[in-house]
Protein backbone atom coordinates (compact mmCIF):
# COMPACT_ATOMS: atom_id res chain seq x y z
CA UNK A 1 0.00 0.00 0.00
CA UNK A 2 1.27 3.47 -0.88
CA UNK A 3 1.79 5.81 2.07
CA UNK A 4 -0.68 8.31 0.64
CA UNK A 5 -3.30 5.57 0.27
CA UNK A 6 -2.90 4.49 3.89
CA UNK A 7 -3.13 8.08 5.10
CA UNK A 8 -6.27 8.81 3.08
CA UNK A 9 -8.08 5.54 3.76
CA UNK A 10 -7.20 5.07 7.43
CA UNK A 11 -10.01 5.52 9.91
CA UNK A 12 -10.50 4.66 13.55
CA UNK A 13 -11.69 1.07 14.02
CA UNK A 14 -13.87 0.42 17.07
CA UNK A 15 -15.16 -3.07 16.34
CA UNK A 16 -12.93 -6.12 15.96
CA UNK A 17 -13.16 -9.83 15.27
CA UNK A 18 -11.78 -12.24 17.84
CA UNK A 19 -9.18 -13.52 15.37
CA UNK A 20 -5.74 -13.48 17.08
CA UNK A 21 -3.04 -11.19 15.77
CA UNK A 22 0.27 -13.06 15.31
CA UNK A 23 3.15 -11.82 17.44
CA UNK A 24 5.39 -11.80 14.37
CA UNK A 25 3.05 -9.38 12.59
CA UNK A 26 2.99 -7.08 15.62
CA UNK A 27 6.79 -7.11 15.71
CA UNK A 28 6.86 -6.16 12.04
CA UNK A 29 4.45 -3.26 12.61
CA UNK A 30 6.41 -1.95 15.58
CA UNK A 31 9.65 -2.16 13.59
CA UNK A 32 8.08 0.15 11.00
CA UNK A 33 6.73 2.53 13.63
CA UNK A 34 10.18 2.73 15.20
CA UNK A 35 11.31 4.70 12.17
CA UNK A 36 9.28 7.70 13.37
CA UNK A 37 11.23 10.94 13.94
CA UNK A 38 12.07 12.03 17.47
CA UNK A 39 13.76 15.01 19.07
CA UNK A 40 17.55 14.66 18.81
CA UNK A 41 16.96 10.94 18.02
CA UNK A 42 16.05 10.35 21.67
CA UNK A 43 13.47 7.65 20.79
CA UNK A 44 11.79 7.93 24.20
CA UNK A 45 8.97 5.46 23.46
CA UNK A 46 8.15 1.97 24.72
CA UNK A 47 5.36 -0.37 23.57
CA UNK A 48 3.73 -2.82 25.97
CA UNK A 49 1.72 -5.20 23.78
CA UNK A 50 -1.08 -6.89 25.73
CA UNK A 51 -3.43 -9.73 24.84
CA UNK A 52 -5.20 -12.66 26.45
CA UNK A 53 -5.70 -12.87 30.21
CA UNK A 54 -3.54 -9.84 30.97
CA UNK A 55 -5.62 -7.61 28.72
CA UNK A 56 -8.85 -8.98 30.20
CA UNK A 57 -7.65 -8.05 33.69
CA UNK A 58 -6.85 -4.54 32.51
CA UNK A 59 -10.31 -4.22 30.95
CA UNK A 60 -12.04 -5.50 34.07
CA UNK A 61 -10.11 -3.28 36.46
CA UNK A 62 -10.53 -0.21 34.28
CA UNK A 63 -14.30 -0.71 34.03
CA UNK A 64 -14.83 -1.61 37.69
CA UNK A 65 -13.02 1.50 38.91
CA UNK A 66 -14.81 3.82 36.47
CA UNK A 67 -18.23 2.35 37.33
CA UNK A 68 -17.30 2.56 41.00
CA UNK A 69 -16.91 6.31 40.74
CA UNK A 70 -13.13 6.41 41.13
CA UNK A 71 -11.85 9.54 39.36
CA UNK A 72 -9.66 8.94 36.29
CA UNK A 73 -6.01 8.44 37.17
CA UNK A 74 -3.98 9.20 34.09
CA UNK A 75 -0.27 9.90 34.35
CA UNK A 76 -0.26 12.92 32.07
CA UNK A 77 -2.26 16.12 32.34
CA UNK A 78 -5.79 15.64 31.03
CA UNK A 79 -7.00 17.83 28.16
CA UNK A 80 -10.08 18.91 30.14
CA UNK A 81 -13.31 20.04 28.53
CA UNK A 82 -13.21 21.34 24.98
CA UNK A 83 -15.10 24.45 23.94
CA UNK A 84 -15.63 26.56 20.85
CA UNK A 85 -14.81 25.01 17.48
CA UNK A 86 -12.98 22.11 19.15
CA UNK A 87 -16.13 21.15 21.04
CA UNK A 88 -18.10 21.41 17.78
CA UNK A 89 -15.76 18.94 16.09
CA UNK A 90 -15.97 16.60 19.07
CA UNK A 91 -19.76 16.64 18.85
CA UNK A 92 -19.68 16.16 15.09
CA UNK A 93 -17.79 12.87 15.25
CA UNK A 94 -19.96 11.67 18.15
CA UNK A 95 -23.08 12.35 16.06
CA UNK A 96 -21.57 10.45 13.10
CA UNK A 97 -20.80 7.45 15.31
CA UNK A 98 -24.14 7.43 17.12
CA UNK A 99 -26.05 7.70 13.84
CA UNK A 100 -24.11 4.78 12.42
CA UNK A 101 -24.81 2.70 15.53
CA UNK A 102 -28.46 3.76 15.78
CA UNK A 103 -27.98 5.32 19.23
CA UNK A 104 -30.66 7.91 19.93
CA UNK A 105 -29.86 11.01 21.97
CA UNK A 106 -32.28 10.01 24.74
CA UNK A 107 -31.10 6.36 24.91
CA UNK A 108 -29.01 6.50 28.08
CA UNK A 109 -28.45 2.74 28.17
CA UNK A 110 -26.90 2.55 24.69
CA UNK A 111 -24.89 5.72 25.26
CA UNK A 112 -23.51 4.26 28.50
CA UNK A 113 -22.69 1.00 26.72
CA UNK A 114 -20.75 2.97 24.10
CA UNK A 115 -18.71 4.71 26.81
CA UNK A 116 -17.95 1.39 28.46
CA UNK A 117 -16.72 -0.02 25.14
CA UNK A 118 -14.02 2.63 25.26
CA UNK A 119 -13.00 1.63 28.77
CA UNK A 120 -12.84 -1.99 27.53
CA UNK A 121 -10.57 -0.86 24.68
CA UNK A 122 -13.36 -1.71 22.27
CA UNK A 123 -12.90 -5.43 23.02
CA UNK A 124 -9.89 -5.50 20.70
CA UNK A 125 -7.72 -8.64 20.86
CA UNK A 126 -4.59 -6.51 21.33
CA UNK A 127 -3.82 -3.35 23.26
CA UNK A 128 -0.55 -1.50 22.76
CA UNK A 129 0.21 0.66 25.79
CA UNK A 130 2.52 3.50 24.80
CA UNK A 131 4.89 4.90 27.42
CA UNK A 132 7.91 7.19 27.60
CA UNK A 133 10.97 7.42 29.80
CA UNK A 134 10.17 9.15 33.10
CA UNK A 135 13.56 10.86 33.01
CA UNK A 136 12.04 13.12 30.31
CA UNK A 137 8.89 13.93 32.28
CA UNK A 138 10.14 17.39 33.29
CA UNK A 139 11.37 18.28 29.79
CA UNK A 140 8.08 19.85 28.69
CA UNK A 141 5.98 18.12 26.05
CA UNK A 142 8.72 17.10 23.60
CA UNK A 143 8.38 13.43 24.55
CA UNK A 144 4.60 13.69 24.06
CA UNK A 145 5.22 15.06 20.57
CA UNK A 146 7.59 12.19 19.77
CA UNK A 147 5.10 9.60 21.02
CA UNK A 148 2.40 11.16 18.87
CA UNK A 149 4.61 10.62 15.83
CA UNK A 150 5.47 7.00 16.67
CA UNK A 151 1.86 6.16 17.55
CA UNK A 152 0.63 7.50 14.21
CA UNK A 153 3.35 5.42 12.57
CA UNK A 154 2.09 2.37 14.43
CA UNK A 155 -1.49 2.96 13.30
CA UNK A 156 -0.47 3.50 9.66
CA UNK A 157 1.74 0.40 9.65
CA UNK A 158 -1.14 -1.63 11.10
CA UNK A 159 -3.53 -0.33 8.45
CA UNK A 160 -1.04 -1.19 5.73
CA UNK A 161 -1.06 -4.78 6.98
CA UNK A 162 -4.85 -5.05 7.05
CA UNK A 163 -5.28 -4.39 10.76
CA UNK A 164 -7.50 -1.72 12.28
CA UNK A 165 -6.70 0.48 15.26
CA UNK A 166 -8.00 3.32 17.38
CA UNK A 167 -5.88 5.50 19.64
CA UNK A 168 -7.78 5.24 22.89
CA UNK A 169 -7.06 7.27 26.01
CA UNK A 170 -10.09 5.72 27.72
CA UNK A 171 -8.29 2.40 27.82
CA UNK A 172 -5.66 3.71 30.25
CA UNK A 173 -7.98 6.02 32.20
CA UNK A 174 -7.16 4.02 35.31
CA UNK A 175 -3.43 3.84 34.77
CA UNK A 176 -2.62 2.10 38.10
CA UNK A 177 -4.60 -0.92 36.86
CA UNK A 178 -2.71 -0.94 33.56
CA UNK A 179 0.65 -0.60 35.31
CA UNK A 180 -0.11 -3.42 37.75
CA UNK A 181 -1.35 -6.05 35.30
CA UNK A 182 0.98 -5.15 32.43
CA UNK A 183 4.01 -4.94 34.71
CA UNK A 184 5.03 -1.53 33.41
CA UNK A 185 8.24 -0.30 35.09
CA UNK A 186 8.07 2.72 37.38
CA UNK A 187 10.63 4.58 35.28
CA UNK A 188 8.11 4.86 32.42
CA UNK A 189 5.08 7.18 32.11
CA UNK A 190 1.88 5.81 30.58
CA UNK A 191 0.70 8.16 27.83
CA UNK A 192 -2.03 6.32 25.89
CA UNK A 193 -2.94 3.00 24.30
CA UNK A 194 -3.92 1.69 20.90
CA UNK A 195 -6.71 -0.89 20.53
CA UNK A 196 -5.72 -3.08 17.62
CA UNK A 197 -6.99 -6.10 15.69
CA UNK A 198 -8.73 -7.34 12.56
CA UNK A 199 -11.67 -5.05 11.69
CA UNK A 200 -15.18 -6.43 12.03
CA UNK A 201 -16.72 -5.38 8.72
CA UNK A 202 -20.23 -5.82 10.15
CA UNK A 203 -19.65 -3.24 12.90
CA UNK A 204 -21.40 -0.10 11.65
CA UNK A 205 -19.15 2.46 13.35
CA UNK A 206 -16.15 1.13 11.44
CA UNK A 207 -17.47 2.79 8.29
CA UNK A 208 -17.40 6.23 9.88
CA UNK A 209 -14.71 8.56 8.57
CA UNK A 210 -14.25 11.84 10.38
CA UNK A 211 -14.51 15.00 8.33
CA UNK A 212 -11.40 17.16 7.95
CA UNK A 213 -10.90 20.83 7.20
CA UNK A 214 -9.63 21.79 3.73
CA UNK A 215 -6.05 22.96 3.31
CA UNK A 216 -7.10 26.60 2.97
CA UNK A 217 -8.52 26.44 6.52
CA UNK A 218 -5.46 24.83 8.09
CA UNK A 219 -2.40 26.25 6.32
CA UNK A 220 -0.88 29.65 5.57
CA UNK A 221 1.64 30.01 2.76
CA UNK A 222 4.03 32.87 3.39
CA UNK A 223 6.41 34.35 0.80
CA UNK A 224 5.27 32.29 -2.16
CA UNK A 225 3.79 35.27 -3.97
CA UNK A 226 7.00 37.25 -3.44
CA UNK A 227 9.08 34.43 -4.92
CA UNK A 228 6.82 34.25 -7.96
CA UNK A 229 7.01 38.02 -8.41
CA UNK A 230 10.80 38.07 -8.23
CA UNK A 231 11.06 35.36 -10.88
CA UNK A 232 8.65 37.25 -13.16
Amino acid sequence: MEVSQAMLERRSIRGFTDKPVPKELLEEIIALANRAPSSMNTQPWHFHVLTGEVLEKVRQGNCERMLGGIPPQREIKDHGAYDGVHRERQIEIAVQLFEAMGIERHDKEKRQDWVMRGFRQFDAPVSVVVTFDRSLEDNGTIAHFDLGAVTYGLVLAAWDRGLGAVINGQGIMQSPVVREHAGIPEDEVILTCVALGWPDESFAANSVKSRRRPVENTARFVGFGEAADSQG
